[in-house]
């Protein structure tokens, strides 16, 4: 019991405080697989069973009647029933919107030609008795609209312009404020998290809808903000790291990502919050589909962007940078020196790296077992003093001879 808190609280200690040592870019095969295989099943499944496409992008049929003052409970189940009884097929969707006496049932369906149209409404009349504005049943409170799926088009033709423009300028931006390889890196974050988000819905089989499109565009700045808090931190930690032989280019990004892990998970938990919040008011209380649907999609995308910008975006950078000869140059100093300074250690316990740099241990660039080894050889390399070590004569300390006889303690008597 003894030895197992120590260990969790240095752990919750170096999480938070952003001191800790998760290796997270020297796994990054590991993250690589992983990555390739979800973005493989997404790709797969987005070509092979498609989307869920809602009528507002295939067109159809609206019908709508207040569920208040109905003679027989006006719930999904009843009205999905009436309309498999009158059609002879399942409807697109059916779901209640508002509460009280403002709530009212919405049913999505394919186009229907007027004969179904007129037998459609005659039976949802018959089963519920909808009442009228004038307090009473009537047929006419049951209201039908064609839905054109060229207006679902337009949306999706504008939410990719945008799409276009906003890929752009970010990439414009982050190659002038920090360089080619954090662009590069950025965008095929970027591309996993929209990749992923659609893919989701692909194989959940959610429906799409322009409310879809509109989340999905809004998950995109919420993946690049993590990415460019983690790069600004790389940045900073590489400044002038080709001059310097402390430590590599990937140390240096995995200790931003130590440094900015917390960062990153709490402003995921605090953005996830609120989605949550809407997804239960939307679906639970109001009913309303457009809430339902702008929920799922910025909760996908807020998940998938915070893991691709910690373990993708980073990871990938780096292999980026050590294509460069310059930092694959600079990476073999630093483990020639760590070789020079871990063969003095082991033939002069106490003595320092040839560099001459006593900051080499006190940064974290060596193991935690070179540094306890050292300090315990020089701990066992002091010699132990019983007495005074010397006299001080005019200020100065001198050592006391080896070779004399040690002088008499009594006093001489004259």
């Amino acid at each position: 019991m003894a030895t197992t808190t120590p260990s969790r609280k240095g752990f919750l200690s170096g999480l938070y405080t952003g001191t800790g040592s998760f290796d997270l870019v020297g796994r990054r095969r590991s993250w690589y697989i992983a990555f390739g295989l979800l973005v493989l099943v997404c790709l797969v499944s987005m070509i092979f069973r498609g989307f869920n496409l809602g009528i507002d992008f295939t067109g159809g049929t609206q019908l709508q009647f207040p569920s208040a003052g109905t003679s027989a409970p006006a719930n999904v189940d009843a009205v999905t029933g009436v309309y498999e009884r009158a059609i002879g097929m399942d409807p697109a969707a059916v779901q209640t919107v508002g509460t009280g006496q403002a709530a009212s049932v919405l049913i999505r369906s394919e186009p229907l030609d007027p004969a179904q149209l007129v037998t459609l409404k005659q039976a949802l009349f018959d089963a519920f008795k909808p009442v009228g504005p004038a307090g009473a049943p009537s047929l006419q409170a049951i209201s039908d609209s064609d839905v054109s799926g060229s207006w679902g088009g337009q949306i999706t033709r504008q939410a990719l312009i945008a799409l276009a423009v906003f890929l752009v300028l970010v990439t414009i931006f982050l190659a002038l404020y920090f360089e080619r390889a954090m662009a590069i890196a950025a965008l095929v974050a970027l591309a996993h998290d929209i990749i992923v988000t659609a893919g989701v819905y692909s194989i959940v089989g959610f429906e799409v809808t322009p409310a879809t499109v509109i989340g999905l565009l809004t998950i995109l700045g919420f993946s690049l903000y993590d990415t460019v808090v983690v790069f600004d931190k790389v940045k900073e930690n590489t400044r002038g790291l080709l001059g310097l032989t402390r430590r590599t280019y990937g140390e240096a990004a995995n200790l931003a990502l130590n440094q900015t892990l917390m960062r990153s998970i709490n402003t995921s938990l605090i953005a996830v919050l609120p989605v949550v919040g809407l997804m239960v008011v939307g679906v639970g209380l109001l009913g309303v589909g457009t809430l339902a649907d702008l929920a799922l999609v910025q909760m996908v995308g807020i998940i998938a962007g915070a893991l691709s910008s910690l373990l993708l975006a980073t990871p990938l950078l780096v292999d980026l940078k050590m294509r460069d000869k310059r930092f694959r140059q600079q990476a073999e100093r630093v483990l020639a020196r760590r070789r020079r300074a871990a063969g003095a250690l082991a033939g002069a316990p106490g003595a320092d790296d040839s560099d001459g740099d006593p900051d080499l241990t006190d940064d974290g660039v060596l193991a935690t077992e070179l540094r306890r080894e050292r300090a315990m050889a020089a701990a066992a390399s002091t010699p132990s003093r019983p007495g005074k070590a010397g006299d001080r004569r005019g200020g100065a300390r001198t050592a006391r001879p080896t070779g004399k006889a040690s002088r008499p303690t009594g006093k001489r008597r004259g």
